[in-house]
């Protein structure tokens, strides 16, 4: 009888690890990422081993990193996915470990132990540790850790033993499934950067000036670009530094992965942590189905942050927090993600005062700036004006009309006259004008740019006879110098606006470029007039 009993029980013994290992295979090989997959295991495993925490840890051999992918067990809220960067000695020792398939078996928080480096801190209790490979080729490691008064035995490496290799499976998937949707996310970011060039045609990726005027820029570029270290592009408003942005992802080990552009400026800040780390289904009215945000959809390529200093501190909170250790979560989320993204950040403001006044981060602002790149101001450049009106000429020429266009000595003096206080994006748009009003045939640039009225090609001429009285009258000023103070005046109202229904010109009842010709000619600085 005690031999039956105890074949019997050898035999219910394998029976549950039966059922344990094929329900471990089965959701291994149900989901594609990791977190999904340990997820599904960890409830399976514990009903046959003493498991109080399991972790998945990833060794990335070239990065010379180890990185936690997923987390499971009553213990996990206190280990956060994350990564860590591997010191000399010990990446060839977790690779030598993971060649030789042996279970490690110790006592978490021993000094010495050389794979030290796979258990999670202030974490004591009796480990197994089991090495993920496939093939020859080291993948990582399985730890399950049971805090006293459990402890594993003989039996229980024995069943980890067995679980080593589906969990290198779910590993391989996720792998697989991280370059899958990176490569759509590829996809769909070059779909959107074609249709944006087709629909608009606004600026364009090509670098216009990397010889010249912005031949200090592309040079930090070049220095840059090869690196992960976060990029702050500072500018004014239009000077080009998206192009600059791209250039910098172009030149990158990131440049097959996608690079995705956000306007913090335009996100409504009760929509800032859903636009940026994405949210789940349900975590708020009108969240019907979970959505990925910008982070995620950038994750192994570049986020281009247009605006920064736009965005509210409770959001720059958590980008410092991604910034440091490249975890965030999901808005309604209760587990930590991981993502790979290089940030480059651009801004028109002055962060370096906005953070002595409170109003950004000083810790986000020295985490950011670690390589600033300034970009000078179209009227600073001054001889990439011509290479540039050829540039759009040629292109809004063959949209408009089939034929290239370009630019005589008038119009290249015209445009080199001009102030340019919108930077490259006004000149596109005056090129374009001019095109559209030379009927894609032609270029009416003097139009296009606004011509000097009749009445202040008069203002130069000597006065009449008889004139000297009435100006030297007691109480009157000078025609222009009543003009000064009269558009003055009204770009003090607009608060320096020009353009729109709230800008001086439509105050003053006349056209946007005429006012800039007027104000050209009189000197007015319409900067001076910012609020």
């Amino acid at each position: 009888m005690g031999v039956a009993r105890s074949l019997q029980i050898t035999r219910d013994v394998i029976d549950r690890s039966i059922e344990m290992l094929l329900g471990v295979w089965r959701e291994a090989c149900r989901h594609g990422a990791i977190g999904d997959s340990v997820a599904s295991i960890a409830p399976i495993i514990e009903r046959a081993l003493p498991v109080d925490l399991l972790l998945v840890l990833r060794l990335d051999p070239a990065a010379s990193r180890l990185e936690t992918v997923a987390v499971a067990g009553r213990l996990a809220f206190a280990v956060a996915p994350g990564r860590r960067e591997l010191v000399p000695g010990e990446l060839q020792r977790l690779e030598a470990w993971c060649r030789t398939s042996t279970i490690a078996h110790e006592t978490t928080g021993e000094p010495g132990w050389p794979l030290a480096a796979l258990l999670p801190p202030e974490q004591a209790g009796d480990a197994l540790v089991g090495p993920l490979r496939d093939g020859d080729r080291p993948l990582g490691a399985l730890l399950l850790l049971a805090r006293p008064p459990r402890t594993f035995d003989a039996a229980h490496e024995d069943l980890v033993r067995a679980l080593l290799e589906p969990f290198a499976v779910a590993l391989q998937n996720d792998t697989r499934h991280h370059e899958t949707l990176r490569l759509r996310e590829a996809v769909e970011a070059d779909n959107r950067a074609l249709l944006t060039r087709l629909a608009r045609e606004d600026i364009s990726d090509s670098v216009v000036g990397a010889e010249t005027g912005l031949r200090e820029v592309m040079a930090q570029v070049e220095k840059v670009a090869p690196t992960d270290t976060p990029v702050l592009i500072l500018g004014e408003t239009g000077s080009g530094k998206e192009v600059i942005a791209r250039a910098i992802h172009e030149r990158s080990r990131r440049s097959q992965g996608p690079v995705v552009r956000v306007n913090c400026g335009a996100i409504p800040s009760e929509l800032v942590d859903s636009e940026l780390f994405g949210h789940e289904r349900g975590s708020f009215t009108g969240a019907i189905a979970a959505r990925k945000g910008w982070f995620e959809r950038a994750d192994g390529g570049t986020l281009f942050l247009d605006e920064i200093g736009e965005l509210p501190l409770a959001a720059q909170v958590r980008l410092l927090r991604i910034l440091q250790d490249g975890t965030f979560e999901r808005v309604g989320a209760q587990r930590a993600q991981t993502c790979d993204v290089r940030l480059v950040a651009a801004t028109h403001r002055d962060l370096k005062e906005l953070s002595a006044h409170g109003a950004f981060r000083q810790d986000l602002w020295y985490r950011i700036s670690v390589f600033p790149i300034r970009l000078p101001a179209l009227r600073e450049r001054p001889g990439d004006i011509a290479p540039l009106a050829r540039h759009f000429a040629r292109r809004a020429g063959l949209r408009l009309g089939g034929v290239e266009l370009e630019p005589d000595p008038e119009d290249l003096e015209l445009l080199a006259a001009y102030r340019w206080p919108g930077n490259v994006r006004e000149l596109a748009a005056v090129i374009e004008r001019a095109a559209i009003l030379g009927g894609g045939r032609r270029l009416e640039l003097r139009a296009a740019l606004g011509d000097v009225p009749a009445a202040d090609a008069a203002a130069d001429e000597p006065a009449p006879a008889g004139s000297v009285a009435l100006i030297d009258a007691p109480g009157l000023r000078r025609l222009d110098e009543a003009m000064v103070a009269h558009i003055e005046a009204a770009l003090a109202a607009c608060g320096g606006r020009i353009e729109g229904k709230q800008g001086a010109a439509a105050k003053l009842g006349i056209n946007p470029h005429t006012l800039r010709a007027r104000m050209r000619k009189l000197g007015i600085d319409w900067k001076r007039f910012r609020g």
